[in-house]
């Protein structure tokens, strides 16, 4: 009988986030990601702050998370592990331009508990199915293991333009 070999999951950081993903403050969403498996699944940290500039006015007497920067944090989970497996299999851009994602559809959210200041978000995301630039996940957003939120993503991977 053999022995198993117990497949070694990846992470990425902060800093390897913010070289795959075009976002930064106020709207990066993700924290790290942790257990990628290639770009069929991964979870996406968010640390839910106070100090984030939504809660202001969303609400000041009861801060919540709105459900549409849920919905955008697993976005950018998907995104991000789709981009890292594309520079992993030596997909590169042309030159002068970079990969990006583009959301295309946001399909049976649904919203479960509010997310507030303190909470750490896990976001799971698992791909439904892939094909050359169009991508879909099924995603479940979770607070110690409660469920918050879960939708379907569908978002293409295309060239762009950038300075410097």
């Amino acid at each position: 009988m053999k022995k198993e070999e117990k497949r070694q999951l990846e992470t990425a950081d902060i800093m390897q986030i913010t070289r795959l993903l075009p976002h930064r403050y106020p709207f990066l969403l993700v924290d790290k990601i942790i257990a990628i498996d290639g770009d069929n699944s991964a979870t996406g940290i968010k640390n839910v702050t106070l100090n984030e500039p939504h809660f202001t006015g969303h609400f000041p007497e009861s801060p919540i998370m709105p459900g549409v920067l849920i919905i955008e944090a697993m976005a950018q989970t998907a995104g991000a592990i789709c981009l890292l497996q594309r520079e992993k299999n030596g997909c590169r851009p042309a030159a002068g331009k970079k990969h990006s994602v583009y959301f295309m559809t946001i399909d049976n959210a649904k919203f479960r508990r509010p997310v507030i200041p303190g909470d750490q978000l896990h976001i799971h995301v698992t791909k439904i199915k892939g094909r050359d630039k169009v991508f879909r996940f099924g995603c479940v957003a979770e607070v110690d293991g409660e469920k918050a939120a879960e939708a379907e993503v569908t978002a293409m991977i295309d060239e762009i333009g950038f300075a410097g």
